[in-house]
């Protein structure tokens, strides 16, 4: 697996990761709901056969990243949702490894429809020449990715995230995991490189894109970036279409 996706794949992870992957995604998918007790440490030892110092580094990450808090003579508890910093790679990968809800899909969708077409309308103020020549390398990729799901779903994620790059905004930048995260539930459900026709259309809705940002055309590049994760979202909903 490339190492875009790699966070995805428990096999290619570190002992530290393993636990803090699965324990992550025991905690987001309710295993152990908010204000309940994780499991005490011995137990947790015993589950992953890991030492006392990975396990402390495991509680410390969880711990950063909103999920647990540790109290005194209290113990260590999960948090309120609200606390869970859901724009954190590992957390959004937690969350894919447990599967996709309707709901998160809808979440994924709608914060890309707010971010990524802005960003694409600041990329047509503010891009280089040479983020543009990597644009347009990252849709020939996409053309001659007919074989693999993961092939076009790299070449995918490089688009995207140079858009946020070109974009000139740091913190458009910052949630390329929200992008990675929507891009893999997208391929997971259905890849425009089982369908000929919809893989032509999906290269050319991403290659108008890069047209309007050379172009210097803000309007276009957003109405373009619109229509290009509408088009993702449709054939998502033609396959649930399909299987009810």
């Amino acid at each position: 697996m490339s190492s875009k996706f790699r966070k995805y794949s428990e096999g290619a992870l570190s002992s530290h990761d393993q636990v803090a992957r699965a324990l992550g995604a025991d905690i987001i998918s309710g295993v152990y709901p908010p204000g309940d007790k994780i499991p005490a440490e011995a137990e947790i030892l015993e589950r992953f056969d890991v030492s006392r110092t990975v396990l402390r580094e495991v509680l410390k990450t969880l711990t950063a990243k909103g999920l647990i808090v540790s109290k005194t003579r209290v113990g260590t508890k999960v948090r309120d949702p609200a606390h869970w910093n859901m724009f954190d790679a590992d957390v959004l990968s937690w969350k894919v490894s447990r599967g996709f809800d309707e709901g998160f899909r809808r979440d994924l969708a709608e914060i890309r429809l707010v971010i990524e077409p802005e960003a694409a309308a600041l990329a047509a103020e503010r891009a280089t020449p040479e983020q543009i020549a990597e644009l347009r390398a990252r849709v020939e990729a996409m053309r001659s990715a007919t074989g693999t799901r993961l092939a076009y779903a790299e070449a995918d994620l490089a688009f995207h995230q140079m858009i946020g790059a070109a974009s000139g905004n740091t913190l458009m930048r910052a949630i390329s995991g929200v992008i990675e995260t929507a891009l893999v539930a997208s391929f997971t459900l259905a890849s425009p490189v089982d369908n000929p026709k919809a893989h032509k259309e999906s290269v050319a809705l991403h290659e108008a894109i890069v047209d309007a940002i050379e172009a210097h055309d803000g309007d276009a590049a957003h109405e373009a970036m619109r229509r290009t994760i509408g088009h993702g979202l449709d054939r998502i909903s033609k396959l649930r279409t399909k299987a009810t």
